[in-house]
């Protein structure tokens, strides 16, 4: 299946959160998948395929009138940001895109990250949560004291996405 899609196995070990030895290992029999691993594997690989809702989805979020950006769930790696999220930014979108956006996170948000696992994020018992976040202390990308509400979205190659808007 990881053929078909056409996805290399340091990509799927990415989203799997393991090494690409480790995904070489079940390929090759010599490793077995533990339960949820098997789980997230066929979430991964069976979805459906549809790179135009990708595109579709950047478009929407880079043309939205509102602040919100969205970013790769696993690696925080930026996709798109609307103009006026890239407004409270004093650096380039351009700085940004395809980076990790953790290493800018205020305390609060890096909290309610690591909450996410045990209000079941990962295994679909969450799709969306609302944030309060406090200021980070970045010139660059500036992070303002509000509220956000976290969408959790997957993309046509699997990969889960987060969709964050500003709400307050």
């Amino acid at each position: 299946m990881r053929l078909l899609r056409q996805m290399k196995q340091s990509h799927l070990a990415e989203l799997m959160g393991v090494d690409q030895a480790t995904v070489s290992r079940w390929e090759r029999g010599i490793l077995d998948l533990s339960e949820s691993q098997w789980i997230s594997a066929r979430r991964l690989l069976m979805g459906p395929f549809e790179p135009a809702q990708d595109a579709a989805l950047k478009r929407l979020v880079e043309s939205s009138t509102r602040k919100v950006h969205l970013v790769c769930d696993l690696t925080h790696r930026l996709l798109a940001a609307s103009a006026p999220r890239q407004a409270e930014w004093r650096t380039g979108l351009s700085e940004f895109l395809g980076k990790s956006l953790r290493v800018y996170a205020s305390p609060e948000i890096l909290a309610a990250d690591t909450a996410l696992n045990d209000l079941g994020w990962y295994d679909g018992q969450l799709s969306s949560l609302e944030v309060n976040t406090g200021p980070n202390s970045d010139a660059d990308l500036v992070i303002l004291p509000g509220r956000m509400l976290w969408e959790r979205l997957m993309l046509a190659d699997g990969a889960p996405a987060r969709l964050v808007t500003t709400i307050a």
